[in-house]
């Protein structure tokens, strides 16, 4: 059986569609390395072009802003959130292992359990139960089908195809991808012809609270929205040869995440203003006229390709929880619990929606920080070290600290319907900087503490016995 940190094993997988996936968190060898940068772009659109991604462009009117700070909002936003997401594929490409594996470098073993249980398999859950709604939503409008059915049919697609996982999800995003840009491209070409193209500011909007501060704010939902995937988005680049091209990698994934991101966030800020009291989906449908049956199989069919990919991301993560149970049981755990969840909690999803997009992106922002800095100042990016991201006596290090101390830095800083933080209170018209005080104080304390000895071993984890010497996880197929 092979093992996580034996970067030798070849269990004859490679580029084949046909065997589900043998590997789950353990470093992939150099024999099973396979694919091609341009696979980025189209398992990142696909993952993009969703409903959930759309209601993002119905925030930025809540706010009051004009529709030319909206659209700039939406464009800055994306094209931050998307260069991260690309530079962090460029880390799986590398080093050929999982996101979650890779913050063990930062934060320990051990200290990487309690970001992973919260932002990894929170956001797994929490993503896969939103996008699901908002399809069994869609789904209703077509047949009168009770909630729980339409939800179990659509989660056993995404669950068998996060089950048989890697090759199968890039081969199925490729197509989705063509599909899902035609259709996409009809929503677009509606929402042009009936949108407002003058509208200005709306000092009477709920949440108004001035361009500037609007501005942040909103360009906020849309960096949240990447901030969302980066706990797994080295997980879909860790095949690909250690010698493919790295500016390739970013590339064609940033272009695949800011490409669907910009452009379907431009369409709902076009549909929002025009949209009235009605939701997304009811919008659309409305927008789409005769042709409503025909958006609505889009809005369905979109959610498949980002669930699976939600869902692939969070059974990783469960494995690095270790819990004992294959990578495909932990598909099929997160499955469940997200159409529980969304069975649950559908009746609000959207006030929901917002809450969760920007919880758990307030403590995803330092994670992210520690996580990018490990690599680049700490040394992480050396593939002779991939040894230590499986070593237990690493147990807690100083990037955990560093997370700590990022996130609730953030926190006086929070603009939540739950919660307004007291700088945010004190100065509502600065928007929502949550984001930015967590990441530059995880920085600022993880560039400071990591000049210090290691942290497992001031507390003593490194001087176990040779005995009690990195225990070899058991492989995950």
């Amino acid at each position: 059986m092979a093992t996580t940190g034996d970067p030798h094993t070849d269990l004859g997988y490679r580029g084949s569609v046909a065997k589900v996936e043998p590997y789950g968190i353990e470093h992939i060898p150099d024999s099973e390395r396979h694919g091609k940068p341009f696979n980025q772009f189209t398992t990142w659109t696909a993952a993009n072009l969703t409903l959930s991604l759309l209601a993002v462009g119905f925030f930025p009117t809540v706010l009051g802003l004009s529709l030319r700070v909206s659209l700039l909002a939406a464009l800055v936003g994306a094209g931050l959130g998307a260069c991260m997401i690309g530079a962090l594929a460029t880390m799986g490409q590398r080093l050929g292992v999982p996101q979650q594996i890779q913050a063990r470098g930062g934060l320990g073993f051990y200290g990487n359990f309690i970001p992973v249980a919260f932002v990894n398999v929170f956001a797994a859950v929490g993503w896969a139960g939103v996008n699901g709604v908002f399809a069994v939503q869609a789904l209703q409008q077509l047949v009168d089908v009770p909630f729980w059915l339409g939800g179990t049919a659509l989660f056993l697609i995404i669950g068998a195809l996060a089950v048989w996982g890697y090759n199968l999800l890039h081969v199925v995003n490729r197509i989705a991808t063509i599909i899902l840009v035609l259709l996409f491209f009809a929503i677009t070409i509606l929402a042009m012809g009936k949108a407002d193209w003058s509208y200005g500011a709306n000092p009477d909007a709920a949440y108004y609270m001035g361009t500037f501060g609007g501005f942040v704010t909103a360009a906020g939902y849309f960096f949240a929205w990447f901030l969302a995937w980066s706990p797994f988005a080295s997980d879909f680049a860790r095949y690909l040869p250690e010698s493919t091209s790295v500016r390739k990698v970013f590339g064609w994934t940033t272009l695949g995440n800011f490409v669907p991101a910009a452009w379907l966030g431009c369409t709902g800020i076009l549909i929002a203003n025009f949209a009235g009291n009605y939701g997304p989906v009811e919008a659309i449908e409305e927008l789409a006229g005769g042709w409503g049956w025909l958006a609505m199989l889009t809005l369905v069919f979109a959610c498949i390709p980002t669930n699976a990919l939600t869902v692939y991301g969070g059974a990783l993560s469960i494995l690095t929880l270790r819990i004992p149970v294959p990578r495909h049981i932990g598909a099929a755990i997160i499955t469940a619990i997200a159409l529980v969840a969304g069975i649950v909690l559908h009746d609000n999803i959207y006030t929901l929606f917002y809450d969760f997009l920007l919880l758990s992106a307030y403590f995803i922002a330092p994670f992210v920080t520690v996580l990018v800095l490990d690599y680049w100042v700490g040394g992480r990016r050396d593939a002779t070290r991939i040894g230590e991201l499986f070593d237990p006596r690493r147990a807690v290090e100083w990037g955990f600290v560093a997370w700590i101390g990022g996130g609730l830095a953030s926190i006086p800083f929070w603009m939540w319907t739950r919660y307004t933080g007291p700088v945010a209170a004190a100065n509502p018209t600065w928007g929502d900087w949550s984001y930015v005080a967590g990441a530059l104080v995880a920085a600022v304390l993880y560039l400071c503490l990591s000049r210090l000895p290691a942290l497992s071993t001031l507390l003593g984890f490194n001087q176990r016995t040779a005995d009690s010497a990195p225990e070899a996880e058991d492989a995950v197929a």
